[in-house]
């Protein structure tokens, strides 16, 4: 995106990437339909960024969601809103859209190198200088340049080029980088042996979930989730990952508190659990009155307190407020994304680098994160405009003086 940019501004830009393809992670995403961005409201969709709202809503004032898919649209790509409110390609893939695009890109100029994997900077000099040195199949390269956009990702899907091996270049060049960490990931729960061999890869639907508040059920979010052999996963879980997460890192553990009939309150599932059960067993019980059942119930089995299966009240509570015991996230390399990375402070509003004049960033490799429904890729590809603006900005200086 920064090179289509700066192509429109009759610059010339060279894409240097390190896999044999580009656009390797956008072409797994597509898997999954390409979810380009989401139709909600402007003030709405900024929210979704957490601590950096303010920040990635300067650059979506650049390129916001209308613009994505626009942008696709001037690709002869058309675009459908979901139930969800998420927007795809009507053709639910991500193949025709990369083609298109690339080829706009070779048709305005932009120069595609592939196999060429950034080393870094052997000393200040050659930062300074905008010098790059690459690893290829041919041997070393080394390229000069005006300006520099790095847009280097996470240390999410190593295998597709974001393994985060530049932070440590970039830390020794003075940039200050948040460590990365894994977002829009599963836990780990210590499940028995039971629960694991029964219920591993089924899905829980039609339930709510609330991070931790010191003890107390905190915001709900409604949805599904699926109980793999090592913890939890999916659209439910990951929404919720960044406050899970950052409790994790806290308190080394958090509890996710789980409704399980968040279409019932909590007054009537109370009298339906109160209700007598005659000779029936409490899992009859609970099946016959609430709907209880399968997953669920394994569920309720696993992680109630042993106590609630005497004290009716007790076991209500829990049907509504579940506490599910979170010991740690699983790895970075198997997250949607991360967060962490090249702090915001250490740029400027041009996401310039303070510390190396003409050097920009862009993308995931920044300090911000998202939750997956489109916002990732938006503001990935909003990032990159106000980067490739800047550039044209500081190449153009200058001329101007």
């Amino acid at each position: 995106m920064a090179a289509e940019v700066l192509a429109r501004r009759g610059i010339q830009a060279d894409v240097y990437d390190s896999m044999p393809s580009v656009g390797r992670k956008f072409l797994l995403a597509g898997r999954g339909g390409l979810n380009l961005t989401h139709s909600e409201p402007a003030g709405r969709f900024s929210q979704r960024y957490g601590a950096r709202s303010a920040a990635v809503a300067g650059w979506l004032r650049h390129f916001d969601a209308d613009a994505m898919r626009e942008w696709a649209h001037g690709l002869g790509i058309d675009t459908f809103v979901g139930s969800s409110g998420r927007v795809f390609p009507r053709e639910m893939k991500a193949a025709p859209l990369l083609r298109a695009w690339l080829s706009r890109l070779r048709a305005a100029g932009v120069r595609l190198h592939m196999r060429h994997r950034w080393t870094g900077w052997p000393d200040a000099a050659a930062a300074a200088a905008h010098t790059l040195h690459f690893d290829t199949p041919q041997g070393a390269v080394v390229a000069q340049a005006d300006a520099v956009v790095l847009a280097l990702g996470g240390a999410s899907w190593a295998r597709l080029g974001s393994d985060g091996a530049w932070v440590p270049g970039l830390r020794a060049c003075r940039v200050d980088v948040a460590s990365l960490r894994p977002a829009n990931c599963g836990f780990d729960v210590d499940w028995s042996a039971h629960l694991r061999e029964r219920c591993a890869g089924m899905p829980v639907k039609s339930v709510a979930m609330a991070p931790d508040d010191h003890g107390a059920p905190g915001t709900w979010r409604r949805g599904e989730f699926v109980l793999t052999a090592t913890g939890v996963e999916g659209s439910l879980v990951y929404a919720l990952s960044a406050p899970l997460r950052d409790a994790i890192d806290a308190r080394g553990a958090t509890v996710a508190w789980l409704d399980l009939l968040p279409d019932l309150s909590a007054d009537r599932v109370a009298a339906q659990v109160a209700h007598p059960r005659g000779a029936r067993s409490m899992a009859s019980h609970l099946q016959s009155r609430l709907g209880l059942k399968g997953v669920k119930a394994a569920l309720l089995r696993e992680c109630a307190e042993p106590q609630a299966w005497s004290d009716m009240a007790l076991l209500a509570r829990c049907i509504k407020a579940l506490p599910v015991r979170l010991l740690r996230a699983r790895p970075i390399d198997e997250a949607i994304s991360s967060a962490g990375g090249v702090t915001l402070e250490a740029l400027d509003s041009g996401l310039m680098l303070k510390a190396l004049p003409g050097v920009f960033c862009a993308g995931e490799m920044l300090d911000w994160e998202a939750p997956t429904g489109g916002y990732l890729l938006t503001a990935c590809m909003a990032s990159a405009v106000v980067a490739a603006e800047a550039v044209h900005a500081y190449l153009d200086a200058p001329l101007a003086a």
